[in-house]
């Protein structure tokens, strides 16, 4: 066998290592698609929101669909850490409000509101994590809206009382009251009505 045909057979031997490897490629990045997207269909499920911009944004966070429903636990994680540090009787309560939204202990929702409320997410995460929270209310009818956006922010005044004041009742910080007026204002809520009771105490 001549040289000339030796690299030749080589160099077709490469040429099909590379399109096999590029094929195997493509194969992969078509099942990851096609994961994401029945991963989206299964948290619009969960949520109810069909809008696929929304569901692809809530994946880029990192939302799954079995961490998508903790996405109104969110904004009660933010008040905690408007301190700098998440104090046990904030996660019991936080906890308690997660369980009732199937986040119970073992569940993969579970272990991930854990990472939250060890490791303070970026900010980030907390505003466009509330973000979609508000678009959610907005997707509710009026009366459901109403309600779902005055049980948030009483919630999260909660989670502020509970850590603050003697015996935990009746004092917030700055950072406290800050926290609980954006989220009110993000999602909708009068904030002078909404928030009163955290602006005076």
């Amino acid at each position: 066998m001549s040289d000339k045909n030796i690299f030749s057979e080589r160099e077709r031997g490469i040429e099909a290592e590379y399109f096999l490897k590029r094929e195997q490629e493509l194969i992969a990045k078509m099942r990851e698609r096609v994961a994401r997207e029945e991963e989206r269909h299964q948290m619009a499920e969960a949520i109810g929101v069909a809008d696929e911009e929304v569901l692809e944004a809530l994946q880029d966070l990192g939302y799954t669909a079995d961490t998508v429903k903790l996405l109104s636990v969110i904004p009660l994680v933010q008040v905690a850490w408007a301190e700098g540090g998440v104090s046990d009787a904030e996660r019991k309560l936080i906890y308690e409000v997660a369980a009732s939204r199937g986040a119970t202990e073992g569940t993969t929702a579970f272990q991930k509101l854990n990472e939250w409320l060890t490791v303070e997410p970026p900010q980030e995460f907390f505003d466009n994590s509330l973000r979609a929270v508000s678009y959610l209310f907005e997707s509710l009818p009026e009366d459901q809206r109403a309600t779902s956006r005055q049980s948030l922010v009483e919630y999260c005044t909660r989670i502020a009382e509970v850590s603050g004041g003697i015996l935990g009742f009746g004092k917030f910080s700055d950072g406290e009251r800050m926290a609980i007026a954006r989220i009110a204002s993000e999602i909708g809520q009068n904030r002078e009505t909404a928030v009163k009771r955290v602006i005076e105490a």
